[in-house]
């Protein structure tokens, strides 16, 4: 017992080694972006908290209007003028039992990381964006942001009437956010911060082979 304990012991460890070895080196591998040929007229941004990833989008252009799908009357404060929406995609106990790290149960981390719990999506207008190094922006066509639109759609789940599901729910982070349910499930190999990678794949920008962090995005927007 004492022998299969340690080789069981030796087996977890190496996987940790090996996940924060490949966690570190694989996002230096860089995919690079295309050149669609077209102009690049829509402002997009990278906006990390510190710990997960939101592609931020105007709100309103001719190509979507967000307000629409994510009503204004679905976050406290009501409110209309805002220029900008960020959406994350990651596991919902950490979005919701989770608003700060001393909340952090295992059990709630343990489901996160082995496929055992759902995901949700994190919706927050912002009035303005400023760069810094949590954000970054980039510049994308029309025919880029339909398809990054198109990938972020596709991750939301939807009622019989095509809706978005919001999570009714008073773990919000501020007045002018929101939760709705989401497809997928979080895991150690797909993060937040994995999906927010995949989403900058899919508008053809460039990106990390793979991450599992925020940083492996930040790497190649410095």
């Amino acid at each position: 017992m004492l022998i299969l304990l340690l080789k069981i012991i030796g087996i977890v460890l190496g996987v940790v080694i090996l996940y924060v070895v490949l966690g570190y080196l694989l996002p230096f591998i860089e995919v690079s972006g295309k050149d669609d040929r077209q102009k690049k007229e829509i402002p997009v941004y990278i906006y990390t908290n510190g710990v997960h990833t939101d592609i931020v989008m105007p709100v309103k252009n001719d190509v979507q209007d967000w307000s629409l799908k994510l009503p204004f009357n679905n976050i406290r404060s009501k409110k209309t003028d805002y220029n900008y929406i960020g959406i994350g995609w990651g596991d919902k106990g950490f979005y919701l039992d989770t608003p700060t790290w001393a909340d952090l149960k295992f059990s709630t981390a343990f489901k996160a990381a082995f496929w055992l719990s759902k995901s949700a999506m994190h919706c927050t207008y912002y009035r303005e964006m400023r760069e810094g190094e949590d954000c970054k922006k980039i510049m994308i066509s029309r025919s880029q942001y339909q398809k990054l639109v198109q990938f972020i759609e596709n991750k939301f789940d939807q009622d019989q009437n095509g809706k978005f599901i919001l999570i009714p729910t008073n773990a919000v982070y501020g007045d002018n956010d929101a939760f709705y349910d989401a497809k997928g499930t979080y895991s150690f190999l797909y993060t937040c911060n994995t999906w927010a990678n995949d989403a900058l794949k899919a508008a053809e920008q460039k990106a990390a082979f793979w991450t599992p962090s925020d940083y492996g995005i930040f790497l190649h927007y410095k």
